[in-house]
């Protein structure tokens, strides 16, 4: 079951109300709804639906588990059925579930920092060729391992032309629900990003970075961003912390 607590809607002699966000949270599982019944087999309602009643009436959530389809190094990934038959994670490196932010790393660097400047960053201004599965340069390969490492700026593009993306909450998380052909999915919470010392745009907008170099710009990387309406692939200054969400194959 969930966990959380939700005050009761008191109507007052009133025939109709409004049903509040839920608040409840269920590890592994994403919130989809209410049902006058526990198993669902009852009135379905959605959040901020107006509905109209004519006795005391109980709401129970409805929960629909995350399917991963295996584990490597003790990290869990999903197949979304994608042409390249690339693994994604469900998590970003440092988070602990879906909808955990995980660590902000400038590209290029495997350690999270107490600030984000373009003179601290190590890879800023140099000529780099794709870090992917470099240890050195890798977060997702020297934070967990083999079978790890960061996806391309290629595989992104993929992602972003072969699922739908649809934003929406997870355990009151915003993001990113990325389904893929064989109707698997993925979570990316918009983490937002860290410059200097600032957390900026945090539940509002995500941006995770690739492996790969902006050619035509060595303080440059390419990244994937959205936010509730959009999404898209660009460049983005290397010192930016970004979040990493690593990919096996």
């Amino acid at each position: 079951g969930g966990s959380g607590s939700m005050s009761a809607v008191e109507l007052e002699g009133k025939a109709s109300a409004t049903i509040p966000t839920n608040t409840f949270t269920r590890h592994g599982y994403r919130f989809i709804g209410w049902n006058t019944k526990a198993d669902g087999t009852g009135t379905s309602y959605t959040e901020g639906e107006t509905i109209s009643i004519t006795a005391n009436t109980t709401l129970y959530a409805q929960w629909e588990e995350y399917k991963i389809s295996g584990t490597a190094n003790g990290h869990d990934y999903v197949d979304l059925g994608l042409p390249s038959g690339t693994l994604w994670a469900t998590c970003n490196v440092g988070a602990n579930a879906p909808e955990d932010y995980g660590d902000y790393f400038s590209w290029g660097e495997i350690v999270a920092k107490l600030a984000y400047y373009d003179d601290a960053c190590a890879t800023s201004g140099k000529q780099m060729s794709d870090i992917s599965g470099n240890s050195k340069y890798d977060a997702a390969r020297a934070n967990w391992g083999k079978n790890w490492r960061m996806p391309t700026a290629e595989e992104q593009q993929e992602l972003l032309e072969n699922c739908s993306w649809e934003w929406t909450t997870l355990n009151g998380v915003g993001g990113m629900q990325v389904t893929g052909p064989n109707g698997n999915s993925i979570f990316l919470p918009a983490a937002g990003f860290r410059v200097d010392y600032t957390y900026s745009f945090v539940g509002l907008y995500g941006s995770y970075w690739s492996s790969t170099p902006q050619e035509v710009n060595n303080k440059d990387a390419n990244r994937i961003f959205f936010g509730s309406s959009s999404c898209g692939a660009n460049a983005n200054y290397r010192y930016y912390g970004l979040s990493v969400r690593p990919v096996s194959k």
